[in-house]
Order: C-alpha cells, then structure tokens, then sequence
C-alpha cells in the first residue's frame, strides 16, 4: 500500500492519485509488497514529505531510490536510520560537509532527519524499493509524482534552492524558473563519481550563501553521533 499524503502536500500534489498512472503505481507498489520485503515500509514512504511541509521548504536535494540494505532506508534521500553507520554515498558527502564546513563526519549515524527539520526537502526520485535489488521500482510512475513535486516547489512564489547532484537529478530541474530559483549543480557523491566533481564542490557554504543572500538563516548542517 501507498500511505495517504501528508496534508501540506495533499493541497498540492493530491490530484495525482486520482491519475491513472498513479492507480497503475499503486497496484505494483501492492504486488511487490506482498510478494517481496520492499523499503522504505509502507509507513514511511513519504517520510520526506511529512518532516519538510510544502511551506516550510527552503531547499531539496534529490537522490536516486532508497537503500535496499535492510534497517538502512526510512524515507528521506541519502540518510539512512538514526544509528546506522552511513554507506558510501552519505559517506563521501560527510567527508565534503567536513572540508567545506569543518564539521566532523559522524562514524555511526547517518540520520539526515535534523536537516529535514530545517526546510531540507531530501527527495529520492523513486520512493521504494525492493530489497536487495536497486532500481527496482524505477520506470513505474514514481518518476512521474516526483516530476510533480519538483514542479509545485519550482511554481512557489517563494525561491528555493535545488541542489542536484548528478545527471539524473540534474535531468529534474528541467522547466525550473532560475531567474526565482537557485540551481546548484555537482556529479553526485556516489563513491563511483565522488572524484569527478563532487569532492571540492563546497555545496553546503554556497547553500548557506545564498539562504543568506535571501535573507533567511543559515542551514546547521552538523550531524551529531548522537543525534536521532
């Protein structure tokens, strides 16, 4: 099953369920369910949507689909539960979160719920997975609500921050009004292109920068061992 939206978001995407690519999604999301361990559980599948309210959000960052490692996904992109010792991609931006902003890199907490708190919109752009097979769920109209997501934030009046790490998350930003919205852009931090242009990419000073530049506070990025 696909839990209901939460409300802020049920003003601005709801009309997608009605949609019969989403009647389409449902019933697969359904079907792999019963039949396989899929993650984030159903409960949790718009965790990211309930934690960052439409109104609250100042920035998003887009990831790819959840971790299909069991105890590992809960709903927000690239963060995994509190606790858990974060895997490379959440690994690689610590290291960079380090030499860009001097915070040390927790060891056995990858918890990115802190920065959800603070209008952090951390958006995967399938919502599920099925364990132990990545991209499983991919091509099956989780795509397709995202594509909508991303297009009520970028319609605000309100600007926001997208920060689009790689190709595919770039691919998103398409129909995005930059001359209300700010685009950062970098190869992703995954440990096959972290090299490439994400080390040394100094995302979280430019996004604290331009919040400033917006007149609004600062992002604490800081992720704390103990933090949950």
């Amino acid at each position: 099953m696909i839990p209901p939206l939460p409300p802020s978001w049920q003003k601005v995407v709801g009309d997608q369920r009605d949609l019969p690519y989403f009647k389409a999604l449902e019933q697969f999301v359904a079907q792999e369910q019963s039949a396989h361990e899929v993650f984030p559980p159903a409960e949790e599948i718009f965790t990211a949507l309930e934690l960052t309210p439409f109104q609250s959000i100042r920035l998003v960052i887009l990831g790819q689909d959840p971790y299909p490692t069991p105890g590992h996904a809960h709903g927000l992109a690239f963060s995994v539960r509190p606790g858990v010792k974060p895997p490379g991609s959440l690994v690689n931006i610590f290291k960079e979160l380090q030499a860009d902003l001097g915070h040390a890199a927790p060891k056995r907490n990858g918890s990115l719920i802190p920065w959800a708190g603070q209008g952090v919109l951390l958006l995967n752009t399938v919502l599920t997975v099925r364990s132990g097979a990545p991209l499983s769920h991919r091509g099956k109209g989780w795509e397709t609500f995202t594509d909508a997501v991303m297009r009520a934030v970028g319609e605000r009046e309100t600007p926001a921050i997208f920060v689009l790490w790689g190709a595919q998350a770039q691919a998103k930003a398409k129909g995005i009004d930059t001359g209300r919205h700010i685009i950062l852009k970098s190869a992703h931090p995954s440990p096959l292109s972290a090299r490439t242009g994400f080390f040394g990419s100094r995302p979280f000073s430019q996004v604290n920068q331009a919040l400033q530049s917006l007149g609004q506070e600062a992002v604490g990025w800081k992720i704390d061992e103990a933090t949950a």
